[in-house]
């Protein structure tokens, strides 16, 4: 990400909500460029090269999911925050196993968009050096050494419990969809209802109210987010 602003296209098919982005991220100090439609997302992403895509699942000529597939496949790696309805469930599970980045549904505020986009372009340029240490509030995890700390006294998980917060952490501020985390901690065959049991157990060592989490929350129907690093 090069230039004095970074460059954000807006794709989607209805003129107030391209007009209420412009305006909320030009004033967060983006460069916003628009697109009605996939045909010409395409074309404006193969002539400005955008840092970050918001792209709308539902467009007129081609389905969001395709155009993040076809982006995908040609090896673009652009972070991708989708906007969707708060009841496609499936579809923004869909999205983010196709290479999308987060999700906001509408109808949203441009500060959470806001905050999706930051983690979201911060994550891509931590990619390349992941930090020996994790911290966010009171839970700390040193990735070298496989020591969990909650408000410095040492907290003993078990190897998944461990796994399952170490792929958190190394996401953080990103919802990792229930297929993700089962991949990286489990395999592909897995069943949900193990994740489920070991974030409920996992949930009971770093959390001070475990039924009012303030690091792992849950993003119904699509998975799990580890709150953003300090």
């Amino acid at each position: 990400m090069t230039g004095s602003a970074v460059k954000i296209l807006v794709v989607d098919d209805e003129p107030p909500i391209r007009k209420l982005l412009r305006v909320g991220l030009s004033a967060q100090g983006y460069e916003v460029q628009e697109a009605p439609n996939a045909a010409s997302a395409l074309q404006a992403v193969k002539d400005s090269e955008p840092d970050l895509i918001v792209l709308d699942l539902g467009l007129p000529d081609k389905p969001g999911h395709d155009l993040l597939r076809e982006w995908r496949e040609d090896g673009l790696s652009m972070p991708v925050v989708i906007l969707s309805s708060r009841t496609d469930e499936a579809g923004i599970v869909k999205a983010l196993e196709t290479g999308a980045d987060d999700y906001v549904t509408k109808p949203f505020g441009i500060n959470e968009l806001g905050a999706r986009i930051r983690v979201a372009l911060r994550h891509r340029l931590q990619q390349q050096g992941e930090k020996a240490i994790f911290q966010t509030g009171g839970l700390s995890i040193n990735l070298v050494k496989r020591i969990v700390k909650l408000d410095d006294k040492e907290i003993k998980l078990s190897p998944k419990e461990y796994d399952i917060l170490r792929v958190l952490a190394q996401h953080a501020g990103k919802v990792l969809t229930h297929q993700f985390l089962l991949k990286q901690v489990w395999g592909p065959a897995a069943d949900v209802q193990y994740l489920r049991v070991y974030v409920r157990q996992l949930r009971q060592k770093v959390e001070q109210i475990p039924d009012q989490p303030q690091y792992i929350t849950t993003e119904t129907g699509v998975g799990y987010r580890l709150r953003e690093p300090d």
